[in-house]
């Protein structure tokens, strides 16, 4: 008999999607076994309902983004249980204790036969959770104490489930990527097509970033090195987000036009031919619960540089899959890209093949939905 599977979750997986939305995607569609029903926000004002493969989407809310997302937290679990009545789930799954998480805790707490699980997929500061949530904290610690199994994208979210208070089962779990999208070839053509395009001559060097705008990713603090790098090396920035404009003016101030390229939203089918014509990939996170642009940027082939904070250091090692930098710090990223580019070349080979191979055997969807398929078959047994 199928068995169902009742997710909670802020937004679905239909475009525009995060990485924690695409996770449910490629996970649901790597276990065609199963049927989901997803109760989430309607953030974007789409359908009511939508099936998509095996996954029946319920979006709840009025458009407003804000309020839905107070809506799917308070009253989404209401939905759930509708559907509950004739579904009757085998087990409910939160993702991230977040909205999605609050609304997966209260449908357990009315159904607490059904088994819970939950996924931290959490990539800001977690040291602000406290603050930010106020007086609904305690209600927040019980998304942890209540879920019947937690999975973790990371070692870093794992030691904060427990620090929550999590006493079931904790296994890790990590994001994966399209290893064979981004490991892709691509004529000579076409890769001098594009760095045409981007103006690349000979003898630049193009480190990229493929991020959003937002604090904790820490894309000022690239632009700021740049003062300190050869006028050779240029940075491009692929994505948006709310801190675009401010960026936009810092290398106004610093006078770099020439050596920074906002690109915005590269479609994802196209993102893999900007990592092949770059040097290096960088992202000096500030937080980072796993970071799956790092995961795509390794399979692409590119020596990639990250700080070791949150869940980098779960596959980002110095010297042997990686490089890193300090948060908060230009000049070790000036020192840290400088190092890559004077390095002996079979050293840096050595450590790409190295990148290449661990993704390729830990971070590939086929692994991590077989990883899933267990968790799954093991709490509705």
């Amino acid at each position: 008999m199928t068995k169902r599977i009742l997710i909670f979750s802020t937004d679905d997986f239909t475009p525009p999607a995060g990485g924690a939305e695409l996770a449910i995607r490629y996970i649901t569609e790597s276990l065609p076994e199963f049927e989901f029903d997803l109760v989430c926000a309607n953030i974007y004002k789409k359908e009511k309902f939508e099936k998509v493969n095996n996954v029946n989407i319920y979006r709840i809310g009025v458009g407003i983004p804000k309020l839905d997302k107070f809506i799917l937290m308070f009253l989404g679990h209401f939905r759930g249980m509708q559907l509950h009545k004739t579904k009757k789930y085998n087990a409910v799954w939160g993702m991230m204790a977040s909205y999605g998480g609050f609304a997966a805790m209260f449908f357990k707490k009315k159904n607490p036969d059904v088994p819970f699980l939950l996924t931290l997929q959490e990539g800001d500061d977690l040291s602000v959770y406290k603050k930010k949530l106020g007086f609904l904290y305690s209600t927040f610690l019980e998304i942890f104490t209540s879920a019947d199994y937690i999975q973790c994208i990371s070692n870093y979210l794992a030691k904060w489930a427990k620090d929550n208070g999590a006493t079931c089962p904790i296994e890790i779990v990590p994001n994966g990527a399209n290893i064979e999208h981004f490991s892709q070839n691509y004529s000579e053509q076409e890769l001098l097509d594009l760095k045409n395009k981007l103006n690349k001559k000979e003898g630049d060097k193009f480190v990229i970033t493929t991020s959003r705008l937002v604090f904790k990713n820490a894309v000022g603090d690239v632009i700021k090195s740049l003062p300190s790098l050869s006028p050779e090396v240029k940075f491009l920035v692929l994505g948006v987000g709310p801190d675009e404009s401010k960026l936009r003016d810092l290398v106004a101030e610093l006078k770099l036009e020439n050596r920074v390229l906002f690109l915005g939203n590269i479609e994802h089918k196209d993102m893999p031919k900007y990592l092949k014509i770059s040097d290096i990939f960088i992202r000096p996170s500030i937080s980072e619960g796993l970071g799956n642009s790092f995961i795509e940027a390794m399979a692409a082939g590119l020596p990639t540089i990250g700080t070791p904070v949150g869940g980098i250091p779960d596959f980002l090692i110095e010297g042997e899959t990686g490089f890193l930098c300090q948060p908060n710090d230009p000049q070790s990223i000036a020192d840290t890209i400088n190092r890559i580019l004077n390095l002996d070349k079979n050293k840096l080979n050595q450590i790409k093949d190295n990148a290449l191979r661990l993704v390729s055997a830990r971070f590939n969807w086929d692994v991590v939905g077989d990883s899933m398929r267990q968790i799954f078959l093991a709490i509705t047994k």
